[in-house]
């Protein structure tokens, strides 16, 4: 600093030392033209050489995430054993013999219903006349299903259908 080298700035208990510019030739226009030109082309390079970068790390994850050959001739020898025991399976159903007409499907369905909406109608029966008792009984509900002796859908895990 004393010799005029490089220059010192103090900013209260610090100094800060950075090299003199005063001493470095200018440079002239056509050399900061021609600088210029050489950072936009560097900075053309750098940016297609970032985008091959990411394009091939895409490519990597793929193919790292891909099944490999082993795994893909297991996966078609597993869906192969597969097929064939649908199949058979597919076979099987074909060849029975105790196939359920439409009638009986129909019967089937149409006894479910009705007897989904009687239950529906004596369990909103019965709720009603318990929720009646209820009204003037000094206990809670659970007290009095247990001295009762009421067992509930909830109890046994039963839910009607939809």
């Amino acid at each position: 600093a004393q010799q005029g080298r490089i220059r010192e700035k103090v900013y209260g208990k610090q100094k800060i030392y950075f090299a003199d510019q005063e001493q470095l030739p200018a440079a002239s226009e056509a050399e900061l033209r021609g600088l210029d030109e050489q950072i936009a082309t560097l900075s053309a390079k750098v940016q297609a050489v970032q985008q091959s970068c990411r394009q091939m790390e895409g490519e990597l994850k793929e193919l790292n995430s891909s099944m490999t050959t082993p795994e893909v001739v297991r996966e078609i020898e597993e869906l192969r054993n597969d097929c064939v025991s649908y199949t058979e399976k597919l076979e099987r159903i074909k060849s029975a013999t105790n196939h359920v007409t439409p009638e009986e499907k129909e019967k089937v369905c149409s006894e479910q219903k009705l007897y989904c909406k009687e239950w529906r109608r004596r369990k909103r029966m019965a709720t009603e006349l318990l929720d009646a008792i209820l009204e003037g009984y000094p206990k809670s509900k659970k007290q009095f299903f247990e001295e009762v002796g009421i067992e509930t859908d909830e109890e046994h895990n039963a839910t009607l259908p939809a």
